[in-house]
């Protein structure tokens, strides 16, 4: 009877090896394997919606941060620039694009920029700029620019040289409309220099003036002209303050015209004036102008329909080896030796006369 084999019905055994490890898929990938990685790209997903979401939120708070930037850099009239090198390419915000009077967008030109600055501006910035570059520094510049519409603005120049392994590649920084605080601070100093109603230097700025020229020594000053009004007392009085301020301001004019040369005409009291002269005036000279100030105070003054006559007298100091205060205090005493003599005249003091107050001798 010939062999043969046996096979048994019925669905066939597994692999013993496959089985031990669990259940496959139909590619054979292990259950426990499948669900790890499952959860792994589960927590990838999360981690890639969490910085999804992280860079949303960053881009709202830039975008919020930028205009709050835009809109104080406007309300401040600040701006930012930035110039490479060596090409020199300029790039702006929006608010130098609004100094310049040029339209946001368009191409910067440097060379087209620099044209709006006056030629002194012009030659110190580029001096500051190339020094800059040279040292690896910054700088700060307030100049006076013509914008392209034609309009005059103060800005504020700050700049930093940025570098890369210490070659200069580009420089920035800021520019500012600083014209509003240029003209507030021209006025303050205008108040605190002149006097408002005549135009003509103050008593603070007179005494700065001798101030100075004391600190110089010898050869700064050589006279000094004390004025007086005479017979303004009365005007005052008389018409009232409205009259005397109008009196006022047509005698420090005509003070003005005929110390043109002067190095310094000032309004220092009520009705006193005070000429400082260099030293190229001879006595001759300084004796003429007393005279001719004489002559044009004592011509009539129409105010309001009224023809006043005032006066002047004038007392005379000249630089000797004095301090300036004691210059004062000679002309002073000069000043009032004339109106002891009848007022609209001049007298000059002696250098061989200590002063003794008001009451002191002049020639």
């Amino acid at each position: 009877m010939p062999h043969m084999s046996y096979s048994p019905k019925g669905p066939a055994r597994p692999n013993a090896s496959r089985s031990r490890g669990g259940a496959s898929d139909a590619e054979g990938v292990p259950e426990h394997a499948r669900r790890r990685d499952a959860a792994t790209i589960a927590r990838l997903k999360g981690e890639l919606a969490a910085q999804a979401e992280l860079i949303r939120e960053q881009g709202v708070s830039l975008a919020h941060s930028r205009k709050i930037f835009d809109r104080a850099s406007a309300a401040a009239r600040i701006g930012v620039w930035e110039c490479s090198l060596p090409d020199e390419t300029l790039h702006w915000t929006d608010v130098v694009y609004d100094l310049f009077d040029l339209p946001r967008g368009t191409l910067p030109d440097r060379q087209r920029a620099l044209a709006c600055y006056p030629p002194a501006s012009r030659k110190l910035l580029e001096t500051m700029r190339g020094r800059a570059i040279e040292e690896r520094s910054g700088f700060t510049l307030d100049c006076e620019i013509t914008t392209f519409a034609g309009r005059s603005r103060w800005i504020r120049i700050t700049a930093t040289v940025e570098c890369e392994d210490d070659v200069p590649v580009r420089i920035f920084g800021m520019k500012q409309d600083i014209t509003e605080e240029k003209l507030l601070s021209d006025r303050m100093r205008y108040l605190a220099e002149f006097d408002v109603m005549t135009g003509l230097a103050n008593r603070g700025q007179f005494q700065a003036s001798l101030s100075q020229a004391d600190k110089a020594g010898q050869g700064r000053v050589g006279a000094l002209l004390l004025i007086d009004l005479d017979g303004f007392k009365a005007v005052n009085d008389t018409f009232g303050h409205v009259v005397g301020d109008e009196c006022l301001k047509e005698a420090a004019a005509r003070l003005g015209a005929v110390c043109q040369g002067a190095d310094l005409v000032a309004r220092v009291g009520g009705d006193e004036f005070a000429v400082l002269l260099g030293p190229h005036l001879d006595r001759g000279a300084v004796s003429g102008l007393a005279r001719e100030i004489i002559e044009a105070m004592a011509a009539p003054v129409s105010v309001r329909g009224q023809s006043l006559r005032l006066g002047a007298s004038v007392g005379v100091a000249f630089v000797e080896t004095e301090a300036m205060c004691d210059l004062f205090m000679k002309a002073d005493t000069a000043l009032y030796a004339a109106k002891a003599a009848g007022r609209n005249t001049f007298r000059i003091f002696k250098s061989d006369t200590r002063p003794r107050g008001r009451r002191a001798d002049a020639a």
